[in-house]
């Protein structure tokens, strides 16, 4: 190019290839925090937790530190009463313990320990220690745990009932159906479902995008709750995670339902009261530990839905995580002769156990 107002050629001065590059990178950082970005493996995640209050915190500690123990003891007890072999010679091999239902009621214990697990632990080490962040790759982790073992627990819940429906309903056929073989199926059908329920809830979660400082109004990772801190949230993507709780929860929900409509019916064609009172005393237990879990749960779930006050949901949701499986081996063991003679026995061996 020349300048007209001058008698020589003059060139045009570019900017270097290095100011290029630098403006060039400038640019997409600066464009990087105007999109919500997905900070999958470096993001800390704020779990709110129960109380700010250092000195309620030391309280809150001990209360749940001894209820976690109690709840793990409980269920191991009645694991061990369960499984303990009966051809061996100890005064706890109880031949009534190795039937479905306690083969189920086991699987249900060690349900509830896992499900436990997955919560308090970390909450008690927030609470003790300050810290209340916890990582991407932990927050994934329970809410993966926690749809299984929650699953778990209500597919088992649903297999004890269909158990006492074959017991009342067909006595003189239990033992023609309920076969080690057909237990073994409803065991790995159990598994397979509840597996397959936390997949869907990881792959949901992990599919989220999050843009902010994220704090969750609770003290574990509650796939609801971190829907709705999604950038992308919407009350579509809520629905969609309450219809596979609804899914999920409500098959063996529904076969629960099923099974004690047939019970009643059954009883109710009994001619004797003692007769009526007999049968229905073998399912109290089971029924009561029900009303616990799908009661604390719906509780949770609806005030979750009603009320917007995180302390009030945390205080709902303790119940639901905790109480519930803690109060579970007491309900069995008081109601339960067998289960009763099956701990009073372990706790003789274990107090005349020569050292």
């Amino acid at each position: 190019m020349w300048d007209l107002g001058k008698t020589g050629p003059t060139t045009l001065s570019f900017p270097e290839p290095s100011l290029v590059g630098a403006a060039r990178q400038e640019g997409r950082r600066s464009a990087s925090f105007m999109e919500p970005q997905n900070y999958i493996g470096l993001a800390q995640f704020q779990l709110l937790g129960l109380s700010d209050d250092p000195e309620l915190r030391s309280i809150l500690v001990g209360l749940f530190l001894s209820m976690y123990l109690i709840t793990m003891l409980g269920n191991l007890f009645i694991i061990l009463a369960v499984t303990t072999d009966p051809n061996l010679h100890t005064p706890i091999s109880d031949p009534h313990l190795h039937t479905p239902m306690y083969l189920f009621l086991s699987i249900h214990s060690l349900a509830d320990i896992g499900f436990t697990s997955t919560t308090i632990p970390k909450m008690l080490v927030n609470l003790q220690t300050h810290n209340i962040s916890i990582s991407y790759a932990g927050c994934l982790s329970q809410v993966s745990f926690f749809s299984l073992f929650a699953c778990l627990d209500s597919m088992n819940l649903a297999m004890m009932a269909y158990d006492r429906l074959v017991a009342i309903c067909h006595p003189l056929h239990y033992a023609i159906i309920m076969n080690p073989r057909l237990c073994s199926f409803l065991v790995l059908l159990s598994l397979s479902f509840s597996l397959l329920d936390s997949l869907i809830h990881y792959l949901m979660v992990s599919q989220v995008t999050f843009c902010t400082h994220i704090d969750i109004p609770s003290f574990f990772c509650d796939p609801s709750q971190l829907l709705k801190l999604a950038c992308d949230y919407n009350s579509t993507k809520n629905i969609f995670i309450y219809l596979i709780g609804a899914f999920f929860g409500g098959i063996p929900a529904s076969g629960i339902l099923y099974s004690y409509i047939q019970i009643v019916s059954t009883v109710l064609r009994v001619p004797s009261a003692r007769g009526k009172y007999k049968a229905f005393s073998t399912c109290g237990s089971h029924l009561s530990v029900v009303c616990l879990f799908y009661g604390t749960g719906l509780g949770t779930y609806c005030s979750s839905s009603i009320s917007h006050n995180p302390r009030n949901m945390m205080v709902t949701s303790l119940g639901y995580t905790m109480i519930t499986h803690m109060l579970n081996p007491f309900v069995y063991s008081l109601r339960n002769r067998d289960i009763k003679r099956a701990l009073w026995f372990l706790a003789y061996k274990a107090a005349h156990r020569p050292y």
